[in-house]
């Protein structure tokens, strides 16, 4: 496995998957009982964007970058506010030196009584994350190929919580492996809340997945999806970071309003070109 997040931290992608992220998170605490989120990816945790490789692609600048320091109207600013704060902790100045990966982002809005499994393949990053994290009794850190964890941690405990499923798709039938797995982990716990991310390189891809998903009966799936640059012909490369969606699956009551005003807002943000957009679609209803 040669994927390092660390190229990518805090750009575009990055900012629509943990804004989205950080609403479910903040959505689960509003009852009492305790939750877990599962991070089937999750990364080294934290990210340096002064140096190594975040400064030597500078992805942050189109992402958090463009977020950071700006006066963001009424309603965007406060559907960004869990994730921004998230970042705010790690930056305590005015510069943006370090960037939150999704289980910083995580632990940083858990109550005393939920708890995190934050799973990680590369074994650097997998070092990295575990020493983060160490005597943390709320995190558990483990060094596993995503795939696999998700057959066997859900369902958790708590009966309650989140599985964030974000691979790399470095390779060819990625798209494939992340549809069975997601359909693997909602047959083992059918009421927990999903959330599986995707880049928008390769339109076909992105459809069979979808197709595979609205075809496979499960409930409650929605689709949110944000474009940074016009969708033509060259949208279907497989090399061109078009864009950045996600599929949801139990998302909570009127969750689909709360997405329209975050996608909405960043568009205008993070477009890179005329023609960016957003959509959210039912994939398949009650």
């Amino acid at each position: 496995m040669n994927y390092r997040h660390a190229f990518h931290a805090g750009n575009f992608g990055d900012v629509v998957k943990h804004a989205v992220l950080a609403l479910l998170v903040e959505r689960l605490k509003e009852k009492p009982a305790a939750f877990r989120v599962i991070d089937t990816h999750a990364g080294a945790g934290i990210y340096d964007l002064t140096r190594g490789a975040a400064e030597r692609t500078e992805e942050w600048r189109l992402g958090i970058g463009k977020l950071w320091g700006t006066a963001l109207p009424a309603p965007l600013r406060d559907a960004l506010a869990p994730y921004l704060d998230a970042v705010a902790a790690l930056n305590p100045g005015d510069r943006l030196k370090r960037y939150p990966g999704s289980p910083a982002i995580v632990r940083h809005l858990l109550r005393r009584q939920d708890r995190l499994t934050a799973v990680e393949l590369h074994p650097e990053d997998a070092r990295t994350l575990a020493a983060t994290f160490a005597g943390d009794v709320q995190v558990r850190v483990v060094t596993l190929d995503g795939w696999l964890a998700l057959g066997s941690f859900v369902p958790p405990k708590e009966r309650r919580g989140l599985v964030l499923i974000d691979p790399p798709y470095e390779t060819k039938d990625e798209f494939g492996h992340a549809a069975e797995g997601f359909l693997r982990a909602h047959h083992r716990w059918p009421t927990g809340t999903y959330a599986l991310w995707y880049p928008v390189k390769n339109l076909t891809a992105v459809k069979r997945m979808r197709d595979a998903l609205a075809a496979s009966g499960v409930k409650r799936l929605v689709r949110a999806e944000l474009t940074v640059r016009h969708r033509d012909a060259k949208s279907d490369d497989g090399a061109t970071f078009n864009g950045a969606g996600l599929v949801l699956c139990n998302a909570p009551w009127r969750f689909a309003a709360t997405l329209r005003t975050l996608l909405a807002g960043l568009v205008p943000l993070l477009a890179q070109e005329s023609g960016a957009t957003y959509q959210i679609d039912e994939i398949a209803g009650e």
